[in-house]
């Protein structure tokens, strides 16, 4: 209870229109103590206070709801409003006026957007004032009531700022986890394709060398894996993929490596790589490596068997323009919206073991270089056009 007191008392302090209110019905009727006040059955609580009478009570202090008129307008949903105790037939000889010294007061329910009973606006002086009338009383019952909306709004956005920083602490520490872990299994890994290398040296024994080929393979599937787990994790938590720019000379040379590394981990297909890419590219010759790869790999798995995958690279205009293009099934509008989304891998997930990371990474490095990754799909090919900007002399 006393988490949910701190709360609702943080809550009415941060509503900036709190002050204005109680300056306003201070002008108004004239009292010179105002106050909001948390009131449950076991206790009053101060939220916020205009105190002219110097009578020294701070938010989060509280009353014994007995010494109170608080509790009586939490039980019974109506409020009190007194212009002179004095001559009141009902309270003149009440001990609570007795007690704090006053003459006019008024005190009117606050509730939650629910219609839970929250507390009290009140106000009170030792003075005589005419609170009774149409006009100021109007005015009272809309403060309170304002009071009641702007709580539960003030309320309800701390609980979701609350509940963002909760998921963004949970987001930072999966993805330093992701990062942790896929440092951390390079170690072994590196072994494993240690130990293959071995024994390719040791051994001309056929039914070796598969296995070992095998061994290979799947160290290399598992580094790509690794690969796109960090550069996943760098890109949440730096809010970018890094990309290291500067003049490259030899794209044309890097995208043909790519291509010939593909066509050697898949004979079965055939892959056309038409590459005029002349002249120099500020950029980042691994991660463009990247995209092609990716690119080329998901044309493999998903384009059909019976027609090539085409591998274009040309500079027009001062844009690199890199496009893989392959036939098969076109891709559905649906899916094209969250082709680049991380770990999609939409209906055609059955093709591949992969994390769905692929066309994420691509379009993020894409980002890195200001450029685009863009995908049109029809029933005769599906194009993937990545376009970057060449650079600049200031580069």
């Amino acid at each position: 209870m006393a988490r949910a007191i701190d709360h609702d008392i943080q809550a009415v302090q941060s509503l900036t229109a709190v002050p204005t209110i109680m300056q306003v019905i201070a002008h108004t009727t004239g009292l010179r103590w105002i106050c909001v006040s948390r009131v449950t059955p076991d206790a009053w609580t101060m939220c916020a206070v205009r105190d002219e009478l110097n009578f020294g009570l701070a938010p989060g202090d509280e009353i014994a709801i007995a010494d109170t008129f608080c509790d009586q307008v939490r039980r019974t949903d109506t409020g009190i409003v007194i212009d002179e105790v004095s001559n009141d037939p009902l309270y003149h000889d009440h001990p609570i006026p007795k007690k704090f010294g006053f003459e006019s007061y008024f005190s009117l329910p606050i509730y939650r957007k629910d219609g839970q009973f929250f507390g009290t606006l009140c106000g009170l002086d030792p003075g005589r004032a005419s609170l009774r009338s149409a006009s100021t009383l109007n005015t009272l019952k809309l403060f309170a009531e304002l009071l009641s909306s702007q709580i539960e709004t003030e309320s309800a956005l701390a609980d979701t700022r609350a509940a963002l920083a909760h998921e963004r602490d949970i987001a930072e520490l999966r993805e330093q986890f992701i990062a942790i872990l896929g440092h951390d299994l390079r170690t072994p890994l590196s072994s494993i394709m240690t130990g293959a290398q071995v024994i390719d040296r040791l051994t001309s024994d056929e039914r070796i060398l598969r296995v070992s080929a095998r061994m290979t393979r799947s160290g290399q599937r598992i580094a790509s894996l690794i690969d796109s787990v960090m550069d996943f994790a760098r890109s949440k938590m730096d809010g970018a993929l890094a990309a290291e720019r500067r003049w490259e000379a030899d794209l044309h040379g890097t995208l043909n490596h790519v291509v010939a590394e593909l066509a050697g981990a898949y004979p079965d297909r055939q892959i056309e790589a038409r590459l005029a890419v002349d002249g120099k590219v500020f950029c980042d010759l691994r991660r463009i490596g990247q995209v092609a790869s990716n690119l080329i790999l998901n044309a493999l798995v998903h384009g059909s068997a019976e027609a090539p995958v085409v591998v274009a690279a040309t500079i027009t205009d001062g844009a690199l323009c890199l496009t893989v293009s392959n036939a098969g099934t076109p891709i559905p509008v649906a899916v094209m919206d969250r082709l680049f989304q991380p770990f999609w891998r939409g209906e055609r997930s059955s093709k591949v073991d992969g994390l769905g990371l692929g066309l994420y990474i691509a379009s993020e490095i894409a980002r890195a270089h200001q450029g685009t990754l863009a995908v049109d799909s029809t029933a005769a090919r599906t194009v993937f056009t990545l376009t970057i900007p060449c650079g600049t002399p200031q580069d």
